[in-house]
């Protein structure tokens, strides 16, 4: 099932458990929230508060995105604060399968996250023990960056990973997707598209939720 996955570092935090209402009205099922060190990427986000905050703002699914140094360190805290999913850079961790049993252990799906010049070649061995694959496709640590081209054709060649493993993988995309390009990511394979400017910055994002996962559902070929 595709999922159109509004990330809140483009929600008005002032105004957030109304920005949250207004893509849950627009038929969204998760959230992702990106947390942020200013070591592995050059920003700060948010913490475990933050996402405990969201939690007891709305019941969807919380995709909790670590762009972290060392993230065995806090990956328990997210899951604890609310998350159902953690991802993790493959980047940022010495002992990725590590952490992905920490993940699953405390009780979230394990995610892996890779940059956009990392090959997918290094998911290998490790993509059978993740339970989905965020691919950027932008250099991480700011919102409103444009879509990496190249970063579909990797989109592809997990397709084909995920096939001939035959394993049931969710494909998440994160950077520069809107409507313009939906509907090529998601026939390049992805499942989980998270996109934050398009919807947050729009005149209406319960409107623009809603087109958006109409225009993912036509390339798609499948009946929402």
């Amino acid at each position: 099932m595709i999922e159109i996955v509004p990330s809140i570092l483009s929600a008005d935090f002032a105004r957030l458990a109304d920005d949250i209402a207004r893509v849950e009205r627009g038929g969204a099922k998760m959230l992702h929230l990106d947390v942020m060190d200013g070591h592995f990427v050059p920003n700060l986000t948010i913490g475990p508060p933050v996402v405990e905050s969201v939690r007891k703002a709305t019941k969807l699914h919380l995709d909790v995105h670590l762009m972290i140094e060392n993230p065995e360190r806090f990956v328990t805290a997210f899951v604890q604060a609310g998350a159902n999913s953690v991802s993790v850079h493959y980047e940022a961790t010495r002992h990725l399968d590590g952490v992905l049993g920490m993940i699953r252990k405390a009780g979230a799906m394990a995610g892996v996250v890779l940059n956009p010049a990392t090959p997918v070649a290094v998911l290998e061995e490790v993509v059978e023990v993740a339970d989905y694959v965020l691919l950027m496709s932008v250099n991480p640590g700011f919102g409103g960056q444009k879509l990496i081209p190249y970063v579909l054709q990797k989109v592809r060649r997990l397709a084909a990973l995920r096939r001939e493993k035959r394993l049931a993988l969710p494909i998440e995309i994160d950077g520069g997707v809107h409507k313009e390009n939906l509907a090529e990511v998601v026939r390049a394979g992805c499942d989980w598209i998270v996109t934050g400017s398009a919807i947050f910055h729009s005149a209406d994002p319960e409107a623009t939720l809603r087109e958006m996962r109409e225009i993912a559902v036509q390339a798609a070929g499948v009946v929402c």
